[in-house]
């Protein structure tokens, strides 16, 4: 194989590689988009199932806050999609004003070549031509070129042959491109009005808000001194539901003293980082995990110990991870909190009208732990949801799948 039919070779192949790593990356946004797409559908269908003329302001705006943020991500994730659509395309058409120049030329040598054949050679100016050797040696030789020149010409016409359908592909790859781009285009449009259309419900429920200023500031801090409330309660709870367990093996510690047994069940929860199932078959983070502002009163800040995800009327919470009943405790009113152990971890499910499992019961990976509570004036189904190691507080979202 010639240095010429080499580089041809290699251009190809780096051709075909960069074509699929760009590929790979666009359906990555494509997939991303989409998944963006249903948890969208997921809190509109959720919130409009929630819908109650009781509803106040700050729960309205709480849901407008909601809905803005996905929308945002959707438009983000569609303006993504477009521009590696579009690098996509402008790759592809460079590729081909490269493939264009190099099959002119080629078109133009294989031509010139076949006419200075015709020309110069006939059937029996080839023979004459080994015929008239001096040598053996020499006739050999000559037949060794006649040969080359052939396999050379004949791999020119595959080349020129490979290069217009490596055109023709990609020629069509565009076309198919641009229609898609077209498609996103539109779609991040509509979306767009859909965002503005949010934006001025929003502003004119924070209008509201603004008359009735010192009421809804007041509601605001109630709300706040109940959850910091809750939090200090929970904390109790666990401290004491450790110290508890550790003094049955005669051991004081402020963390969970572990068997052999319960080692292994921590160190299999610590190994699904990332992976664990939702504690709900379907729903929305309607709080994350930290400190939040108030979207109005910037200077207004609460705790979020864990995540508040919102459901369906009628759902069950489930485990997330198999484990052992800790305690079942009321946390807030009437509504029930479930605290799973699994080792040196706590899963915490709150918020539930009634349970299924009681102390002590091991339970397995998405077993029912309770129905979950849906509140008569908002009409919304909230689980509150948290994750500890022994007493320290962790972030949810880095344990639970794509959360």
């Amino acid at each position: 194989m010639n240095k010429r039919n080499s580089y041809f070779i290699i251009c190809l192949l780096l051709f075909i590689s960069f074509s699929s790593v760009a590929q790979e990356t666009r359906k990555e946004l494509e997939a991303k988009r989409k998944e963006i797409q249903r948890e969208k559908i997921q809190i509109n269908k959720l919130l409009s199932e929630a819908v109650s003329k009781e509803k106040g302001y700050l729960s309205q705006l709480n849901e407008i806050i909601l809905k803005i943020d996905i929308q945002e991500k959707l438009i983000a994730a569609y303006n993504a999609e477009s521009r590696a659509i579009n690098s996509e395309i402008r790759r592809n058409q460079n590729k081909i004003n490269v493939l264009r120049a190099e099959l002119k030329a080629l078109k133009k040598d294989y031509g010139d070549m076949i006419y200075k054949s015709y020309k110069s050679k006939s059937e029996q100016s080839r023979i004459m031509f080994v015929m008239s050797s001096d040598n053996f040696y020499q006739a050999y030789k000559r037949l060794q070129y006649m040969k080359q020149y052939t396999d050379f010409r004949r791999t020119q016409g595959e080349q020129i042959a490979v290069k217009a359908a490596t055109m023709e592909q990609l020629n069509n790859t565009l076309k198919v491109r641009r229609k898609e781009q077209e498609k996103l285009r539109v779609s991040s449009k509509k979306e767009q009005k859909k965002l503005e259309e949010e934006k001025i419900s929003q502003e004119e429920i924070v209008s509201e808000i603004k008359k009735q200023e010192k009421k809804y500031k007041a509601e605001i801090i109630e709300k706040q001194k109940q959850q910091q409330r809750i939090n200090a309660k929970i904390d109790k709870i666990i401290r004491d539901a450790i110290a508890k367990a550790n003094k049955k093996k005669g051991k004081k510690s402020s963390k969970f003293v572990l068997t052999a047994e319960t080692k292994l069940v921590a160190t299999k929860f610590k190994g699904n980082k990332g992976k664990l199932p939702w504690p709900v078959d379907n729903g929305f983070v309607s709080t994350r995990y930290g400190k939040q502002k108030h979207p109005i009163y910037k200077n207004n800040e609460i705790q979020s110990n864990g995540v508040r995800i919102t459901t369906a009327k009628g759902s069950n919470a489930r485990a997330s991870f198999g484990g052992t009943v800790l305690l079942i405790q009321k946390v807030s009113g009437n509504k029930k909190a479930v605290f799973v152990q699994h080792g040196s971890y706590i899963t915490l499910y709150s918020g539930l009208e009634s349970v299924r499992v009681k102390k002590g019961d091991k339970v397995s990976i998405k077993q029912v732990l309770g129905k979950i509570y849906t509140d008569k004036i908002t009409n919304k189904t909230i689980l509150s949801f948290q994750i500890w190691k022994n007493t320290t507080r962790l972030n949810p979202a880095l344990w639970i799948y794509k959360m």
